[in-house]
């Protein structure tokens, strides 16, 4: 058993690529449903606005990297909240979760479109966009940094992802400390008492889907940068949930639950994965038992049982508490 790889592969879950563009998608999650009450199973749609703003922008329409980030942080997921939420954001909460799950999977099936394919390079999606990103890293490309877990590029995009999760989170906190994060808290716990004090509760439900799908397309874009690649496939509905775990299993409405969650997700799913692969070829798990092949599922299905006992000993998360999990749905 080589520890040593055990221990870094764990290490790169808790604080790596994956962590942090999970993380900034919790953290949008939690605008909308732990602040808000909104019910978004979509978020991977946000995501990948983020992700094909940049690409689209710099690979499709030659436009300068620089604007590329600002039609995918604000413009994109502009649009889309302003689709989503103009024709629901009236109705009952679950109305929103049908629309944003049919966008998130719309989405994904026209941008594989083949006869969209020059402009979002169909199922191959689009490379080739983040150059000017990587130009100005401090760090050697042939290098490693932090013990050697990351080398040159992965630690240039940890270490301006990790910078966009402490800024995100301490703005989310100035925010929901201040007069309007409060309106938001009032409309989730009850919307009828928020409106009968004068409050445009549409207009703050508005408000606060655009921002959560902001900080979510940051994820998305970040995760397009860290490979370089915008693909239809890296936007499946499996990411809206993999976010709403982290959410969930950190806590809703905890400013710092989406960050422990995330951690903790991509720690446990990057530890077992490296553990049982490795038990496998030392003979410890009989190929009768378990292959190689079956390890990826094997760990979902650790994952599954660990929320099912979550579920039941402490279904407000580790951060959270039971009163913020109630939802006013009306």
């Amino acid at each position: 058993m080589d520890w040593g790889a055990i221990l870094e592969n764990t290490i790169r879950g808790l604080i790596g690529e994956q962590f942090i563009y999970f993380a900034l998608a919790a953290i949008g999650l939690n605008i909308h449903f732990g602040f808000t009450g909104l019910l978004n199973f979509g978020q991977a749609v946000f995501m990948a606005a983020g992700a094909y703003g940049l690409s689209m922008a710099v690979a499709t329409l030659g436009l300068n990297f620089w604007l590329g980030l600002v039609l995918g942080i604000i413009v994109f997921p502009l649009i889309l909240a302003l689709i989503m939420g103009v024709p629901t954001l009236r109705l009952r909460s679950d109305y929103l979760a049908i629309v944003t799950i049919a966008a998130s999977e719309m989405f994904r099936i026209i941008a594989r479109s083949p006869s969209l394919d020059r402009w979002t390079g169909s199922s191959d999606g689009l490379t080739g966009f983040a150059n000017t990103f990587y130009e100005l890293s401090p760090f050697d490309r042939s290098q490693r940094y932090f013990f050697g877990i990351f080398i040159g590029n992965q630690m240039w995009v940890v270490l301006v992802g990790w910078v966009a999760v402490v800024l995100v989170s301490v703005g989310v906190w100035a925010v929901l400390r201040s007069p309007w994060g409060r309106v938001l808290r009032a409309i989730r716990e009850d919307e009828d008492a928020a409106r009968s004090l004068g409050k445009n509760a549409y207009w703050f439900k508005m408000q606060a889907l655009i921002l959560g799908g902001v900080i979510g397309a940051l994820g998305g874009m970040l995760r397009a940068i860290g490979t370089q690649s915008a693909q239809p496939q890296n936007f499946i509905t499996d990411v809206t949930f993999f976010a709403w775990v982290a959410l969930i299993l950190g806590g809703v409405a905890k400013v710092g639950g989406p960050i422990l969650g995330a951690a903790i997700l991509y720690g446990i799913l990057s530890f077992t994965d490296i553990l049982l692969r490795q038990m496998v070829e030392a003979g410890i798990i009989s190929t009768s038992v378990m292959d190689g092949t079956q390890v990826g599922q094997v760990r979902f299905m650790l994952i599954g049982l660990g929320l099912v006992l979550l579920a039941a000993f402490r279904p407000q998360g580790i951060l959270g508490s039971k009163e913020e999990m109630a939802l006013d749905d009306r």
